[in-house]
């Protein structure tokens, strides 16, 4: 993952280089997350990264930042912690599908809902990486994994879908095939004040591609970038033709709505003059 000397301030140089199988999109999503916050002009001392466990959430390791390596699905929890004690920090959470969508489901779906001013990428490689290959709550219908040796037999999760349902108030997906696009909707992220979702399709050609015949990074990458669409062309098409295909691009904002650590300091300061 080469860096500018412009970026070079927001990662721990003596730890590179990183511990990411060649050709894996979490390189290029970490690069764009970087190109993000450094557009945002914040101070690298305001900023948190935290994560879970897996490929994605070995990230913070290499960030300077406030970072935190926490518990596997548990990212959200510390990151819900953070966020009240010090609402004026910016908040990102880093994650993959099975670390945000499996056993961190249940506090993604109430992440959404309160609304609370933290960003969120999740690394959608359909696949558990780091830990052997298995079924991930996005692998694809079909497709083989390590623990569906004869193809998942479970339809998988629209993250996007589920995220606007639970109530994020940003939305978006991007792709590792387009960086550029990728660290746009990223910025949108940060810039947005309430829980907010960035779905990055990208390639594991280890774990996922060897078992499905797409084991070259670059074929990988080109296989999720030709079933992407934008949203705006999405839009005019029906969902039979969108059957297997991903919009990709803001797909969900709403601006207005109270944030969660407002609220919640707006109750306290109510209670307290209740008692007082």
């Amino acid at each position: 993952m080469p860096v500018s000397l412009k970026l070079e301030n927001l990662l721990r140089m003596e730890h590179l280089p990183h511990m990411w199988c060649p050709g894996c999109g979490i390189g290029i999503i970490v690069k764009a997350m970087l190109r993000a916050i450094d557009a945002m002009g914040w101070d690298p001392r305001d900023v948190a990264v935290i994560s879970g466990i897996g490929c994605t959430s070995r990230a913070p390791g290499y960030l300077n930042m406030n970072t935190l390596h926490t518990t596997h699905g548990r990212a959200l929890t510390f990151a819900t912690g953070f966020k009240l004690a010090r609402p004026d920090k910016q908040v990102i959470v880093i994650s993959g599908d099975g670390d945000a969508t499996a056993i961190g489901g249940n506090h993604l779906i109430h992440s959404c809902r309160r609304n609370i001013d933290i960003t969120e990428i999740i690394v959608n490689n359909n696949i558990y990486g780091m830990t052997g290959g298995q079924y991930s709550p996005t692998t694809p219908l079909g497709a083989k994994a390590a623990t569906a040796p004869w193809g998942m037999v479970e339809p998988s999760f629209d993250i996007a879908k589920l995220c606007i349902g639970a109530g994020a108030t940003y939305v978006a997906r991007g792709h590792v095939g387009s960086g550029v696009q990728l660290e746009r909707l990223i910025r949108g992220g940060l810039k947005h004040k309430g829980f907010a979702i960035i779905e990055a399709l990208s390639n594991c050609h280890t774990q996922f591609g060897r078992r499905n015949k797409l084991s070259d990074p670059i074929e990988l990458i080109n296989h999720i970038a030709a079933k992407t669409i934008n949203v705006k062309e999405a839009a005019k098409i029906s969902p039979e033709e969108m059957r297997g295909k991903f919009a990709v691009g803001i797909l969900f904002q709403e601006e207005g709505r109270e944030e969660y650590c407002e609220a919640y300091n707006r109750l306290i300061q109510r209670a307290q003059a209740t008692l007082h």
